[in-house]
């Protein structure tokens, strides 16, 4: 068995895509759809590391804040 050196990788240059218009729009409208659970996803964990912060630092400034409260 004959070992052949790595051939060197080629290098490609994508000039033009055709993807017909209403097909463009199906594919946008898909991905809208997709980004409204993560956004959900994301407030979700958000707001837990937002809770969490105010529990950690809440306590922290809550005496100092008393004073001009």
């Amino acid at each position: 068995m004959s070992v052949q050196p790595p051939v060197a990788p080629h290098r490609i240059a994508v000039v033009d895509i055709d993807i017909p218009f209403w097909r463009m729009v199906a594919i946008i409208i898909k991905w809208a759809i997709a980004a409204i659970p993560a956004a959900i996803i994301l407030s979700i964990i958000f707001a837990i590391l937002g809770a969490i912060a105010g529990l950690v630092f809440g306590g922290m400034f809550g005496g100092m804040m008393s004073k001009w409260m």
